[in-house]
């Protein structure tokens, strides 16, 4: 298949508004950010103003929760025409949101839910993937979501249900690393076979972020450094995937801007010796097929 991904952007962080002096002030050594659509889909005030400063300085992508791409409800036209609006405005490089439902009956759950991984469920997600692509005018990004169950009616595995839905809608993905985690430690998979059946060319980002480790279940917090078996999951997609846009969330417990430059200084490190390394290996096998 034809690599349909942008160029990568290379290292980036979610703005968050407690730090939104720190970037204009100090214009910090990061490649984007990343912002969460719902929070500027707004008229105006200061947080949009703040917006529309770092735009001009650093790339930005859009980042939703609400768009319930899963659910049964119709399509939220509303949500839809706001969220183009601001798309107009800040001109991001792309748009994500997550293959979940958090809505019903018009009510929102504020949660991100996960769905049965049916042939039936695919054909429903695809088809309001391709819906919303057409309004928008674009290819969306879809994320997977840590989950904490399984429905019984599912007759494939996450990442087959991932993989086709993104085939069918043609729409791209956002490989969470620590929701991959998460989900293996809770569904006791394996996360390489999870890596292995995704397709390298749908993979337009990569999200690192902390959890919560109960021992006998993990929970998806986003409030805690990044940990070494997430660390170690990204080398091992970075050998699969290449070099794809990688960010850090922290939605809980924020530090400082430069702790969080510290981690995003840690992947830079990492994707450096690992695509390094992959490049020698390339060069390698080439020498010895020439």
């Amino acid at each position: 298949m034809k690599d349909i991904r942008h160029p990568s952007l290379g290292f980036g962080l979610g703005l968050r508004t407690n730090h939104f002096e720190h970037v204009l002030q100090h214009q910090p050594d990061v490649d984007w950010f990343e912002v969460l659509s719902e929070n500027y889909m707004v008229a105006g005030g200061k947080p949009k103003y703040y917006l529309h400063a770092i735009a001009e300085r650093y790339p930005l992508v859009m980042h939703g929760v609400s768009m319930s791409i899963g659910s049964t409800d119709p399509l939220d036209m509303d949500y839809l025409k706001a969220l183009k609006s601001l798309a107009n405005e800040i001109q991001p490089k792309w748009i994500s949101d997550h293959i979940c439902w958090t809505s019903i009956h018009g009510v929102n759950s504020h949660d991100l839910l996960p769905l049965p991984y049916t042939e039936e469920t695919i054909e429903h997600v695809a088809g309001r993937v391709r819906q919303v692509q057409d309004f928008l005018g674009r290819r969306i990004l879809l994320e997977n979501v840590s989950s904490y169950l399984s429905y019984k009616d599912s007759t494939m595995n996450e990442w087959q249900f991932l993989s086709a839905v993104a085939e069918r809608a043609d729409c791209l993905i956002l490989l969470d690393i620590n929701n991959i985690y998460v989900s293996a430690r809770n569904h006791h998979f394996d996360v390489e076979d999870y890596l292995n059946e995704i397709d390298p060319n749908r993979v337009q980002q990569f999200h690192l972020a902390g959890h919560s480790d109960f021992g006998d279940y993990v929970i998806d917090t986003h409030d805690h450094n990044v940990p070494d078996p997430v660390w170690q999951l990204y080398e091992k997609a970075l050998r699969r995937f290449g070099d794809v846009s990688t960010m850090i969330e922290r939605d809980a417990n924020i530090p400082d801007f430069p702790a969080l430059e510290q981690e995003l200084d840690m992947a830079r490190g990492i994707a450096e010796q690992v695509l390094g390394n992959k490049d020698k290996e390339t060069a390698t096998q080439g020498v010895i097929l020439g």
